[in-house]
């Protein structure tokens, strides 16, 4: 499984050569790709962050995008699956919306092309916001007063407020979510210091283990695809181990439960590793609690390896060099709400 010799110079070629196209390593780009039909407006992203606040997308008036994915800390709510309407708990851990707009497709099993397309997605299902059909949240946004001029100043004059505009709004608002210049993203453009050396020896584990054949790219989400091509992995890969077991890892059918297709059984959108530290409960139920487990129950589901401490340590580590620079956050003031808007 491991080849010392052929692995180190690749670490080192890739780290001496920097961040350039088939490199192992590359630093997260200054911007996530920007769709030709939806470019980024000062307008459009305010407007995109209050939608993004607003728990009157919600049928109850209480559950926004931001009740479970929260842009004050790692972009998820760190419950094992979310809270929606009326208290339900939904069936998947909510995954962090930071750096999302780097993704190739969205949600746990890609089935969502787009930003625009995962935006609207929870407003309509039955267990997260509840509302009856999109048109019903176009008809709530159009009853407050004050959003008309926001759709207006970032789409124009006329019937603005659509569901199209309500998905590129929110969808430009999550674009501005990146978290760069890491210490691993210093380290890859040349700063030799950026890492210590127990996370360098974890780098080095990382990819010698085996787990860069799926977590490439800059974002650690697999290799650069067009936009509505999941990277997509079976998850387990090897389930005849204790881990399946202990934390219910193939319960779920992944991608099956939205396509019905036999081969999509157990097939997720591989996720991001950045940000680990702030996104705990990990993997699509919300199981494994630790981090140190969750390398563990990776190598031995996806790898059939078992680590032993010190690797499992040094990974870690790396993978704590994967923590950005998190942009401020200002909360956005919502328009004013009409007394007889939520029942």
């Amino acid at each position: 499984m491991r080849h010392s010799g052929f692995t180190t110079l690749i670490l080192a070629a890739t780290v001496s050569a920097g961040a350039h196209a088939g490199s192992i390593w590359q630093a997260l780009p200054a911007q996530p790709p920007i769709p030709a039909d939806n470019p980024q407006t000062p307008a459009k992203i305010e407007l995109g962050k209050t939608l993004f606040h607003d728990p009157r997308l919600s049928s109850t008036g209480t559950v926004s995008c931001a009740s479970c994915h929260s842009v004050m800390e790692g972009g998820d709510d760190h419950r094992p699956v979310s809270i929606g309407v009326h208290g339900q708990a939904g069936g998947r851990n909510a995954p962090t919306v930071w750096n999302a707009a780097y993704h190739s497709a969205q949600f746990w099993d890609g089935r969502a092309a787009t930003l625009e397309a995962q935006a609207v997605g929870p407003v309509t299902n039955p267990v997260e916001m509840g509302m009856a059909d999109l048109g019903a949240a176009v008809g709530r946004l159009k009853a407050i007063p004050g959003y008309a001029p926001l759709f207006e100043k970032a789409f124009g004059v006329g019937d603005s407020i659509t569901v199209e505009n309500m998905g590129k709004a929110i969808a430009a608002y999550e674009r501005t979510l990146i978290t760069p210049n890491s210490p691993y993203d210093r380290y890859v453009r040349g700063d030799k210091r950026a890492l210590s050396p127990q996370q360098r020896r974890g780098m080095t584990a990382f990819a010698e283990t085996g787990c860069a054949a799926c977590h490439a790219g800059a974002a650690f989400d697999g290799p650069t695809r067009p936009m509505g091509q999941a990277n997509l992995m079976r998850f387990p890969a090897f389930a005849d181990n204790p881990y399946v077991v202990r934390f219910k890892l193939d319960e779920d059918p992944g991608r099956f439960a939205s396509t019905g297709k036999e081969e999509d059984k157990h097939m997720w959108r591989v996720p991001t590793l950045r940000n680990l530290a702030y996104t705990a409960p990990y993997f699509h139920n919300g199981a494994v609690k630790r981090l140190d487990d969750a390398v563990k129950v990776m190598a031995k589901t996806q790898l059939n390896v078992d680590l032993d401490p010190s690797t499992v340590a040094d990974i870690v580590a790396f993978l704590d060099a994967l923590n950005g620079e998190f942009p401020a956050q200002t909360m956005p003031r919502l328009p004013a709400t009409p007394g007889d808007l939520v029942e």
